[in-house]
């Protein structure tokens, strides 16, 4: 059924992108629509969780489609959200597709990097295609580094786990990509065993072998010099490629070179050139520089094959020649695919600090009061034990009236100092915000309020004792506290907390200035800390 065309709930939108996840998909267009069209349908549920999944299959599909470099710009905001979120799941995918990203740029140890932390993420939560693939891309990664041997133990881990659960459709391009990372690595012999069980278990499973694995058989067989098992295993490719209908643009080049090479391997020279010239028209039609360029270097073999070798001389510099701007033009796109990355970095560095300085208040540095929005009701709702007291400066008009506010304001970042240092000796966890005017919060996680009062006490001294002289040349700073606790407000809620404790504020006030209250305001019910001798 073509879920992309339906209205699909919540449920059924999950279910509909696992589909796009869990599958190995080889033609990338569709793929890239049907996944353009979840995202739609999550956009109008408001979930972001499944639009971010949607976003990240048609990354994905834009990679496999060859736009590395578009995929990478994509992908920073996805990394950014999926951390944000604590989306564990969404993220180990993300480092999966960082890791293919990087192998398309050469850069193996950025490429190990990621498939590395793609399988540390996984937990309970994982799909078993995940378990699966994740440590079959690691392999992936560790033989592109060059480390066959730690390969080869990621490899037959995740064979193991395709037995363990029951994946044997799966184990099939488990085997295939590690046959493959055999071959790149010269150990032709080992390869050729691997394609063997490839095959066995093709046979035992009845499935047949796509157009891909096919593919890699036959380049395999080649190396082993069987060129007529080769030839017959490049033509069942062509085959199934075409009865398949897919649409990417190199496959069907590459299968046609490969197959000209097995031909040219049994002799068979006119049937090489003529799938050699098949393969060089659509490398032309399509612009497939790559391959283009392979198809010149297999002319020349051709030629000197049948010793026709002025011919080879001349089909080697074309070839040559086409190699050097295949590699100029690699190193261009391979730039523009870092410098993309790098903007893109760069430009998340400068969002992720404005969005800290919108979260500090300017005078003073401390969190303002949009930060303590965002962060309190969490706290509120995690913390039987959390405490908070709101700080206000008494008399603090007569400082602005009789000195200036440019001293009032060297008040307030000196108190914010004071606040934060003396706090920081009291709890690891808390924070210091102002917010607004005269008036500060310290929030102290994990301290119930009857502990509180007497450490926010401390704090109400080391104000009252600080040398203001040089700031205020005489007149007293000090400051009434309110202390109110999660167990006693009124409701557990933001602003329930904060009423209960500026209604202490006001009894500080009220009790004489410089002091801390703490507790439920009432008969007998508050508790204040105060010096005698600091009566304001």
């Amino acid at each position: 059924m073509d879920h992309g065309r339906e209205v699909l709930d919540a449920e059924r939108l999950d279910a509909a992108l696992l589909e796009l996840e869990d599958e190995i998909h080889w033609d990338a267009a569709p793929t890239l629509e049907l996944a353009q069209r979840y995202e739609r349908q999550a956009r109008l549920l408001g979930d972001d969780l499944l639009v971010a999944r949607a976003r990240l299959s048609q990354v994905n599909m834009r990679m496999r489609a060859g736009d590395v470099a578009d995929a990478a710009q994509r992908m920073w905001q996805l990394h950014q959200w999926a951390a944000d979120n604590g989306a564990r799941q969404l993220t180990a995918r993300i480092h999966l597709i960082w890791a293919a990203i990087h192998r398309h740029l050469g850069d193996a140890a950025q490429s190990l990097e990621h498939a590395v932390r793609s399988v540390e993420l996984l937990d309970d939560t994982a799909t078993d295609f995940m378990q699966i693939w994740h440590r079959a891309k690691l392999a992936d990664s560790l033989a592109f580094a060059g480390s066959m041997e730690p390969a080869r133990e990621r490899f037959a881990q995740a064979e193991r786990l395709t037995v363990e659960l029951d994946r044997p459709f799966l184990l099939l391009y488990v085997l295939n990509n590690y046959a493959y990372s055999e071959h790149a690595a010269g150990n032709f012999e080992l390869a050729a065993r691997v394609a063997e069980k490839l095959r066995a278990l093709s046979a035992k499973h009845g499935y047949e072998l796509d157009a891909t694995v096919l593919d890699t058989i036959g380049a395999i067989e080649m190396s082993n010099g069987q060129y007529a098992a080769a030839e017959r295993t490049m033509q069942a490719s062509i085959e199934k490629y075409r009865s398949m209908r897919r649409h990417d643009a190199d496959a069907m080049p590459e299968y046609l070179l490969n197959l000209a090479r097995a031909q040219r391997g049994l002799g068979a020279y006119e049937r090489a050139q003529a799938s050699l010239d098949e393969s060089r028209r659509l490398c032309t039609d399509r612009e497939l520089g790559h391959f283009l360029v392979q198809t010149h270097q297999e002319q020349a073999e051709l030629h000197a094959a049948r010793g026709e070798f002025a011919e080879a001389y001349e089909a080697h510099k074309v070839f040559f020649a086409a190699y050097k701007v295949l590699q100029s033009s690699q190193r261009e796109a391979q730039a523009r695919t870092r410098q993309a990355m790098f903007e893109t970095a760069e430009a998340r560095q400068e969002a992720e600090r404005f969005r800290e300085q919108a979260r500090r208040d300017p005078l003073t540095g401390l969190r303002n009061r949009r930060y303590l929005d965002e962060q309190l009701p969490r706290l509120i709702d995690n913390d039987p034990d959390l405490t908070v007291a709101i700080v206000d400066l008494d008399h603090f008009k007569r400082i602005n009236d009789q000195l200036s506010h440019d001293v009032g304001d060297q008040v307030l970042v000196q108190v914010a100092k004071l606040l934060e240092t003396e706090l920081a000796v009291v709890s690891s966890d808390g924070f210091v915000a102002r917010m607004g005017g005269e008036e500060f919060l310290i929030v102290l996680p994990g301290c119930p309020a009857a502990r509180a009062g007497h450490e926010i006490d401390g704090i109400r001294q080391a104000v009252r004792a600080y040398d203001w002289a040089g700031i205020t040349h005489g007149l007293p700073v000090t400051v009434s506290i309110g202390v109110a606790g999660v167990s006693e407000a009124e409701s557990r809620t933001q602003p329930g907390l904060l009423s209960t404790a500026d209604r202490n504020l006001y009894a500080a006030k009220h009790g004489g200035r410089d002091q801390v209250v703490c507790g439920v305001p009432g008969p007998d019910r508050s508790h204040s800390y105060r010096d005698r001798a600091s009566a304001a």
